[in-house]
């Protein structure tokens, strides 16, 4: 019987994240091409038809700068969440996705609307930083200080004050990125630790 040869993760990876931009990049020509009418599908807060920003919000943009802006830290961010394990990395990019989304339509001023990936990038880089000091792992935590050092002043973007920019995107994907850390920790729990 022949052996199967898994392939690295990294280059699992690397081909999701590369994929996913592509996917972002059609979308905004295809908007481009539709007179933006993609944009309305971002989350409207406390709207009934802004309800279905919390599934297409990340993947649209306003524009050519806004997604320029949002591509290499999702290249980077969405690769390093991945390369440590892909469910793992899918499962924490869904918890973020959905936080991220739900915290906008609930407490983002109605009458806006809110896309962009940014509230994934916020996410990925708050779990990033997390993740390996709750699973007590060398390579995670290390990885998590380069990702602080590099976007430690993003995470300014968390507080209002920026016009154009949903602070609120950005506040919520993080919270979401500290729920997907603690809910994915893969370190074990020592049962001498339990008390009776």
């Amino acid at each position: 019987m022949p052996s199967t040869v898994r392939e690295p993760v990294w280059k699992g990876a690397a081909l999701l994240t590369g994929g996913f931009v592509v996917v972002l990049w059609l979308l905004e020509i295809l908007d481009a091409a539709s007179g933006n009418a993609l944009d309305a599908y971002g989350v409207q807060p406390r709207s009934e038809d802004g309800l279905v920003g919390i599934a297409f919000a990340p993947l649209l943009h306003f524009g050519f700068g806004h997604l320029v802006s949002n591509t290499v830290p999702v290249v980077v961010l969405g690769f390093l969440t991945l390369a440590t394990g892909i469910a793992r990395g899918l499962l924490a990019t869904a918890i973020i996705w959905v936080v991220g989304g739900l915290g906008v339509w609930v407490f983002a001023q109605p009458g806006s609307v809110h896309a962009g990936a940014s509230v994934l990038v916020f996410g990925w880089i708050v779990y990033l930083v997390v993740r390996g000091f709750l699973n007590r792992n060398t390579t995670e935590i290390l990885i998590g200080v380069v990702v602080f050092l590099l976007y430690s002043s993003a995470l300014l973007g968390v507080l209002p004050g920026q016009t154009g920019v949903s602070w609120q995107g950005h506040l919520f994907g993080a919270v979401g990125g500290v729920i997907a850390a603690r809910l994915l920790t893969t370190r074990v729990r020592s049962e001498s630790s339990i008390t009776y």
